[in-house]
C-alpha cells in the first residue's frame, strides 16, 4: 500500500470528526454562546451547505493547478478553520469556522480521490479509494465518541484543538508522502485545460446518473441515520446513555462496508451498486419492522453502516470513470451529491416526524428514496454497456476505464503503458 494513502487517510479522518463531532457537543455549544439547540443546529447544517459549495466551486478553482500542493493548501485551509472555531468569541464567528473547514472538505475528498486512484495499478483503484474515505469512517467509529468525551470533560474547544493538531500531521503527511500527480490542464490532455477541459465531463449522462444515484442512494441512508436516537430511545426501548455505543456499532459497520464495498468494485462498479443498493432497501425495511426488537436493531445498525457506505468507493469510482480524462471536477460535485443527499434524506425524515407518522418513519422514507436510487442505478447500468464497448482499449470492461482515465494523464506515455499492462 502507498504510503501516501496513510496521509490522506489521515486527512479524512480530521476532516470526518469536524463534520460529525459536533452533533454530540451541542448543548454545551449552544450553552457556551446562550443560543438555542435549534440555532446550534446550523453549525450542521451550515456546514453542510458550505462543503457542497467547496466541493464545486474551490474544485473548479483549482483545476489548472499541481493537485499535491492544492492538497497541501486545502488541508491548511482545514487547520484554519478549526482553529477559528477553537478560538471563536461567539456563535458567529464559530459559524465563520466551521464554513472555512466545511470549504476544505469537497474539495479534499473529490481531488484526494483522484489523486488516490492514481498512486496504484489499474486493478486496486476503488480499494485505494476506500482507503482514502477509511478516515471518515474511523472518525465515525473511535474519533467522534472520544472527541465527545473530550469535549465534555474538557470543554468543546478542546476537542477542535485535538483536531487542529491532527491536522497539522495530515499536512505533514501530504507534504511528505504524497507523489506528484500531474493537474487539471495534464488531465484535459487539450490546449484549453483546466476549468473548460473539467466542464466537458459534465457532457456524459452517465456522471450525472451516477451523481443522481450518490444523492438518493447515500440520502436514503442518512435519512434513516440523522433521527437515529429518537428511534433508539423512543422506539426501542434503549436509555440515552446507551446511544453512542450503538453509534460505535454503526460505525464499525460504515468500517467494514467501506472496506469491502471499494475490493467488490474494484471487480464490477455497476454490479457491486446494483447488489449492495438492493440489499440497502431491504435492511431498512427490516430495521423499520423490527424498530420495536432490540436485539433486531443492533444488527440493523450495523448492516446499516455497513451497506450504507459500501456503496462510496464505487460511486466516487464511476463518476471518475465516465468523467474520462477530467476526472478532479466531477470526482468533487460527486463528494457534494453526499452532502445533498444528507440534506434531502434529513430533511425528507424530519417532514415525516412532522406529519406525526412516528419516529420509525425516517428509515421508511430512507427506503423510498434508496429504492429510487436503485431503480435509476438500473438505468444508468444499462446503459452503460454501449458506453463502455466504445471506451478505446477497455473492450467494455469497467476498472479499465478507469485506468485508461487515470494512467493516460497523470504518468508519462511509457509508464501509463505500462501501468495498464
Amino acid at each position: 500500500m502507498p504510503v501516501g494513502l496513510i496521509a490522506l487517510a489521515l486527512g479524512g479522518f480530521g476532516i470526518g470528526l469536524t463534520e460529525f463531532v459536533i452533533m454530540g457537543l451541542l448543548p454545551q455549544v449552544a450553552a457556551d454562546f446562550h443560543v438555542t439547540e435549534a440555532t446550534a443546529g446550523w453549525l450542521i447544517s451550515g456546514y453542510a451547505l458550505a462543503v457542497v459549495v467547496g466541493a464545486l466551486g474551490l474544485t473548479a478553482a483549482v483545476t489548472r493547478f499541481e493537485r499535491k500542493p492544492v492538497l497541501a493548501v486545502l488541508m491548511v485551509l482545514f487547520i484554519a478553520g478549526n482553529l477559528v472555531s477553537a478560538l471563536a468569541p461567539d456563535y458567529s464567528v464559530m459559524m465563520i469556522g466551521r464554513i472555512i473547514a466545511a470549504l476544505a472538505h469537497g474539495a479534499f475528498f473529490g481531488i484526494g480521490a483522484v489523486v488516490a486512484a492514481s498512486m496504484v495499478a489499474p486493478t486496486k483503484k476503488a480499494g485505494a479509494i476506500a482507503i482514502m474515505f477509511t478516515g471518515l469512517t474511523a472518525a465515525n467509529v473511535l474519533g467522534v465518541p472520544f472527541g465527545t468525551m473530550l469535549g465534555q470533560a474538557a470543554g468543546w474547544r478542546s476537542t477542535f484543538w485535538a483536531i487542529t493538531v491532527i491536522g497539522v500531521l495530515a499536512l505533514a503527511g501530504i507534504l511528505a508522502l504524497v507523489p506528484r500527480t500531474g493537474s487539471g490542464d495534464s488531465a484535459s490532455g487539450s490546449a484549453s485545460g483546466g476549468l473548460r477541459g473539467e466542464l466537458r465531463a459534465f457532457r456524459s449522462g452517465q456522471v450525472w446518473l451516477s451523481i443522481l444515484v450518490t444523492i438518493l442512494g447515500y440520502g436514503g441512508m442518512f435519512g434513516a441515520f440523522t433521527y437515529i436516537a429518537f428511534t433508539l430511545t423512543e422506539v426501542t426501548g434503549f436509555s440515552a446513555t446507551t446511544v453512542p455505543w450503538l453509534l460505535i456499532l454503526f460505525g464499525v459497520g460504515l468500517f467494514i462496508g467501506n472496506t469491502v464495498g471499494g475490493k467488490a468494485a474494484d471487480k464490477n462498479v455497476d454490479r457491486t451498486l446494483l447488489v449492495v443498493l438492493a440489499i440497502l432497501v431491504v435492511v431498512l425495511v427490516v430495521f423499520a419492522l423490527t424498530a420495536g426488537n432490540q436485539p433486531l436493531t443492533i444488527a440493523s445498525m450495523v448492516l446499516l453502516g455497513g451497506f450504507g457506505f459500501a456503496t462510496v468507493p464505487g460511486l466516487q469510482m464511476r463518476v471518475m470513470k465516465y468523467a474520462s480524462s477530467a476526472p478532479t471536477l466531477a470526482s468533487g460535485a460527486n463528494i457534494g451529491a453526499f452532502n445533498v443527499g444528507n440534506a434531502l434524506g434529513a430533511w425528507l425524515g424530519g417532514v415525516t416526524i412532522t406529519a406525526g407518522l412516528g419516529y420509525t418513519s425516517p428509515i421508511w422514507a430512507g427506503a423510498g428514496i434508496t429504492l429510487l436510487g436503485l431503480a435509476v442505478m438500473a438505468f444508468a447500468a444499462a446503459h452503460a454497456k454501449k458506453h463502455d464497448a466504445d471506451l478505446p482499449g477497455t473492450g467494455g470492461s469497467t476498472v479499465p476505464a478507469v485506468a485508461a482515465a487515470e494512467t493516460s494523464t497523470d504518468l508519462p506515455v511509457t509508464e501509463a503503458a505500462a501501468v495498464a499492462r
